[in-house]
């Protein structure tokens, strides 16, 4: 073989790996992988608000029993929450899994708002340390809950926008062909509404 033969064999060769390189072979996986690591801080951040809630149902409890049936309530609501698992594999597959698990989680969140607006009620609860310690935990896994969601529509956006757009839509074709976009976040329509505030 002459060096002319193998030199234009090994350009060819480096253009192919420019060209696979330039194509997005190896972003798609990334991005895909990106999309599951940000579900599962979602997850993580929702686990951390479900461990919450035995221990400030225990404390309100002491104080307000008349209470009960919020208590129980925000228990079952809990529990509902916490049976409901969707991992990442099942994002892409399972869009009504991602509902169901959105609806279990904020009939969760409704029945803690429930629970701390009755606390307002006792006074001697709002000033116990262990309330004000675990209601400072739970606004600031709230606050965690929505950034990790942010995050997580954000990984799905650029995963999804990767998947409609040339080259990387061509790329996903040929070497990903199971590569479905992921469903986002949404919020019910009596979350988009605006509340009512009366004097």
């Amino acid at each position: 073989m002459s060096i002319s033969r193998v030199a234009g064999r090994l350009a060819a060769l480096v253009l192919l790996g420019i060209t696979l390189a330039g194509c997005g072979i190896n972003k798609i996986p990334a991005q895909d992988e990106q999309v599951k690591a940000a579900w599962s801080q979602v997850q993580n951040e929702y686990q951390r608000r479900a461990d919450l809630v035995p221990n400030l149902v225990a404390t309100v409890k002491g104080y307000a029993k008349q209470e009960q049936t919020v208590l129980t309530a925000v228990i079952e609501a809990r529990a509902k929450a916490t049976q409901t698992v969707i991992n990442a594999d099942q994002l892409a597959n399972n869009p009504e899994a991602l509902k169901k698990f959105e609806a279990s989680q904020a009939t969760l969140g409704g029945a803690l708002s429930r629970l701390m607006a009755v606390t307002e009620a006792y006074p001697d609860l709002k000033s116990n340390s262990n309330f004000l310690a675990l209601q400072a935990q739970l606004e600031g896994t709230e606050n965690r809950i929505t950034v990790a969601r942010r995050d997580y529509i954000q990984a799905v956006q650029g995963y999804n926008t990767m998947l409609r757009t040339i080259p990387y839509r061509w790329t996903a074709a040929m070497f990903y062909p199971d590569a479905k976009p992921y469903p986002s976040f949404t919020t019910s329509e009596k979350n988009q509404s605006a509340p009512t505030v009366q004097f």
